[in-house]
């Protein structure tokens, strides 16, 4: 595992861990990188502790389906991160979409998560405009990342 202080090839270790954990789909590898007590905003949820993570998780992927995601350093500084992302998911009409963020993470000396607080929007996408299609699961390191995208 990663502890801080974290340096610019650490922190970007660091976020590549956490989009290949996400993009896993498992909830309960993903709850395992976060503290027993952390504490969560995502859009207008709060989330307190790895339990609740793990529930949250699990209702996202199962209304989030075909979930695809990139995420990308954006700032760090010793035991904080900023990540920005972008991923696209149907729902189960088959409706497209494309939803942007901005997280802010904070880590304890021991590596794992103390908080994440999350901002993101939808955007509906038709089929045909969808940018990430590489088979479910981890992204190919030769996939375009966001800013090679021009998202």
């Amino acid at each position: 595992m990663l502890i801080p202080p974290f340096n610019e090839q650490s922190a970007m270790q660091k976020v590549r861990m956490a989009e290949d954990a996400w993009n896993s789909r498992d909830a309960q590898r993903v709850a395992q990188v976060y503290s027993e007590d952390t504490r969560w905003r995502n859009r207008s949820e709060f989330v307190n502790g790895r339990s609740e993570v793990v529930a949250f998780l699990q209702r996202k992927w199962a209304n989030e389906l075909e979930y695809r995601l990139i995420k990308e350093l954006w700032a760090w500084h010793h035991d904080r991160l900023a990540v920005r992302f972008a991923y696209e998911w149907r729902d189960d009409s088959g409706n497209w979409f494309r939803s942007f963020g901005n997280e802010n993470w904070h880590f304890g000396a021991d590596g794992l998560m103390i908080t994440r607080y999350a901002c993101i929007n939808d955007l509906p996408i038709a089929e045909s405009q969808r940018l990430f299609h590489w088979p479910l699961g981890r992204r190919p390191d030769q996939h375009p990342g966001l800013s090679e995208l021009g998202l």
